[in-house]
């Protein structure tokens, strides 16, 4: 048997429309739970899909501050994460969670 080359899953590769990276939000909001971590991050993946650097220009913060910010690792503040989430194009909207 020959030997299998196996590559780390970058979910910004497969993000190629707007409305794929508007969806993937929507899937990690629902997996997320409280876990804000995990929203950060997935703007993290979609800004690295759209491209950090244009990110940058558009909401006048550091590149190195928005790859820390939207890591997982990071705490970044709401203000931080609606600009970005406007620079980037996706719209925030509330639902009733106890809607059946």
């Amino acid at each position: 048997m020959g030997k299998v080359k196996l590559s780390k899953w970058d979910s910004a590769k497969h993000l190629k429309t707007d409305e794929d990276m508007a969806l993937y939000l929507e899937a990690c909001l629902e997996e997320a739970g409280d876990d804000a971590a995990f929203i950060a991050k997935a703007l993290g993946t979609i800004a690295r899909a759209k491209g950090m650097t244009q990110l940058a220009k558009e909401t006048g913060l550091g590149r190195e501050s928005l790859y820390k910010a939207l890591s997982g690792e990071g705490n970044p503040s709401f203000a931080r994460i609606l600009k970005v989430t406007n620079a980037l194009g996706i719209k925030l909207h509330a639902q009733s969670a106890r809607a059946a």
